[in-house]
């Protein structure tokens, strides 16, 4: 199904200009709003953006089903219209909210496309440093600078356990597993959590490090991360060996360098 990719890019940069850019580090108290918990926040840039880009996104595709993450908690039912859609756009205005709270600097602009069920685009914007990963479907992950620049983007050669570095977060991993798996991590050499998944993907993509592994899947986290992640020769599957779809809110995810270092780390660290 035909779309523009650059345009989409486009959108997410310009929102990122106009509503979150001028707002970090100039928010005030009424402007942020708990959630579910003290960890899942959203701010006044998170809903200004989402709504800058479905505007943006209505006029570029007008057939497209938005599903925002600001969009589903007032209509969880968009959730459900994703996996049969024609053709949907799947957003997170600022993936990593609390670190933009927080003033830190480690926040992300992601969307999808998903024609039924399948991704077949993802972009992660980096508003700080000003640059998109992206891929479509078949065409290799990228990075693309305004300035039309473009680099290839390949994932790292695996290692050894012991020496492989990765993300993982376990905030959701469920409490009677949280000190086995968090133990079994010392296996490994070094893994830190940027309370960002786009950056955490971006991490992966550009040769960084080995693995990501979560357990909450809402799909404007991942959807995006993921193909790119593919795009770039990374294996990714959930926690029981089956493909990650676009629908799947469940089952954990992991993702690495390729199918031999995630059968690796699913045997020894993430043993669910």
């Amino acid at each position: 199904m035909p779309f523009d990719i650059a345009k989409l890019a486009t959108i997410l940069r310009d929102a990122s200009k106009a509503e979150i850019l001028p707002r970090f580090r100039r928010l005030d108290a009424g402007m942020v709003n708990v959630k579910s918990e003290a960890i899942d926040l959203v701010t006044e840039a998170d809903v200004a953006a989402e709504k800058h880009i479905l505007a943006g996104v209505s006029a570029l595709m007008p057939e497209a089903l938005f599903v925002g993450e600001e969009s589903v908690a007032a209509d969880p039912d968009l959730l459900e219209r994703l996996a049969s859609a024609d053709l949907a756009v799947v957003v997170d205005p600022i993936d990593g909210t609390a670190n933009y709270a927080a003033d830190l600097p480690l926040f992300a602009v992601m969307a999808a496309v998903v024609s039924k069920g399948e991704t077949i685009a993802g972009i992660i914007y980096d508003p700080m440093g000003d640059d998109w990963v992206m891929a479509e479907k078949g065409s290799g992950a990228w990075r693309r600078r305004p300035n039309g620049e473009a680099v290839r983007l390949n994932v790292a050669a695996t290692l050894p356990l012991e020496q492989m570095v990765g993300t993982a977060s376990v905030a959701f991993i469920p409490s009677d597993r949280r000190a086995e798996i968090m133990g079994n991590l010392a296996k490994v050499r070094l893994v830190p959590n940027f309370r960002c998944a786009g950056h955490e993907y971006r991490t992966l993509v550009s040769g960084h490090s080995q693995f990501g592994m979560y357990n909450k899947l809402m799909p404007w986290d991942h959807l995006a991360g993921v193909l790119i992640a593919q795009e770039a020769g990374a294996y990714a599957a959930r926690l029981d060996g089956s493909s990650y779809q676009s629908h799947h809110v469940d089952g954990g995810l992991l993702v690495a360098t390729n199918r031999d270092a995630w059968q690796t780390l699913r045997r020894n660290v993430f043993t669910f």
